[in-house]
């Protein structure tokens, strides 16, 4: 068989950061340098091959034309590699694992996103293990010989992430995202273990597709007692806004006064798509449990589910970025495109 040929897509963050000698703060470094930081690649035989954004970026500074690029760089690249790691900061990683799983249409090879807490030159780097973990994983095979992984996926620590399933829960912890509705992909201890009913596998194999278009009239919006009608308006009345991501109560609840009510009916009727999703970290919107949300459930405002505010903003982006009309995004939004809701 032949070696492994994995690509990297190294976009900046912690892990490719060092110390500014004058400022003592982190700045990114050229990536030739990380590799010889981690001698111990070489030792996995695999063909491996890199590209990195000029300049290396802050995950703080990803955009969706940052997606854009890593999009096209697995496009270009695809039918060349095995399987592709993309170094990222972790700070907006889960924004862009989301944004990809849908912009990468009928991926049938791992895109595995790591990255780490210190930088990969520290004595007690986290980017090491990350690093030689992704690429592991990103070889992997199954035994019918198909990659192992076919979507895209956080990997961090000790476990495997659906990436549009993933939030980053720690700034302080090297176990830094968690999935909390859906169970991990693999766990990573002595070897990898792999969760094969938890992967995602494409109904039929189809050619990749890769939509770029992302469009970023969509914002999120938090509730919270004593919120008032007129910073609520203002904000639900941004020109151009198309969709809102509405962060909800516990099971998917709001307030029940009338101005309240009104304020979402109108927005909807403009042709606003409103999304009700929950500001806990685990379970989802069950509206018919409270007569709050059933109120707003009444309004024309949609169940997001148990999806995360990360999938929910980048899916609108991406559905709304195709040209579809309002009623088409709502559609779209109650279904599963590639893992990111359990219906």
């Amino acid at each position: 068989m032949s070696r492994p040929k994995i690509l990297i897509i190294y976009t900046g963050g912690t892990i490719g950061m060092i110390e500014d000698t004058e400022t003592h703060s982190l700045r990114p470094f050229d990536f030739s340098h990380l590799i010889d930081n981690v001698p111990k690649i070489k030792k996995l035989d695999y063909e491996i091959h890199n590209i990195q954004f000029n300049p290396p970026i802050d995950s703080s500074d990803m955009s969706p034309e940052g997606w854009c690029e890593i999009a096209m760089s697995v496009e270009r690249n695809y039918a060349e590699y095995d399987g592709f790691v993309v170094l990222h900061g972790t700070d907006t990683m889960a924004y862009t694992a989301s944004a990809l799983s849908f912009m990468l249409e009928n991926l049938h090879k791992p895109v595995i996103i790591t990255g780490s807490q210190l930088p990969i030159g520290e004595v007690r780097t986290d980017g090491e293990e990350n690093l030689i973990t992704a690429l592991q994983i990103a070889a992997a095979l199954d035994t019918n010989g198909d990659p192992m992984v076919q979507e895209v996926a956080i990997l961090f620590e000790d476990y495997l992430w659906r990436g549009n399933r993933s939030t980053k829960m720690s700034a302080d912890h090297f176990n830094a995202f968690k999935s909390n509705n859906y169970p991990y992909l693999a766990k990573i201890g002595l070897g990898i273990h792999f969760h094969e009913e938890a992967l995602w596998r494409v109904p039929a194999r189809r050619p990749l597709k890769v939509q770029t278009n992302m469009d970023c009239n969509v914002m999120s919006v938090d509730l919270f007692p004593g919120i008032q009608e007129a910073a609520l308006r203002h904000m639900l009345n941004v020109p151009g806004v198309k969709g809102i991501v509405l962060k909800t109560y516990g099971a998917g609840n709001a307030p029940s006064q009338k101005w309240f009510l009104d304020l979402m009916r109108e927005t909807v009727n403009r042709g606003v798509v409103i999304l009700n999703v929950t500001q806990c970290v685990n379970g989802g919107v069950h509206s018919e449990l409270y007569m709050t949300g059933n109120g707003l459930a009444g309004t024309g405002v949609i169940s997001g589910a148990d999806i995360t505010t990360e999938a929910a903003i980048t899916k609108m982006m991406y559905l709304f970025g195709m040209g579809l009309r309002s009623e088409q995004v709502k559609k779209y939004m109650k279904c599963s495109l590639c893992g990111e809701v359990s219906l």
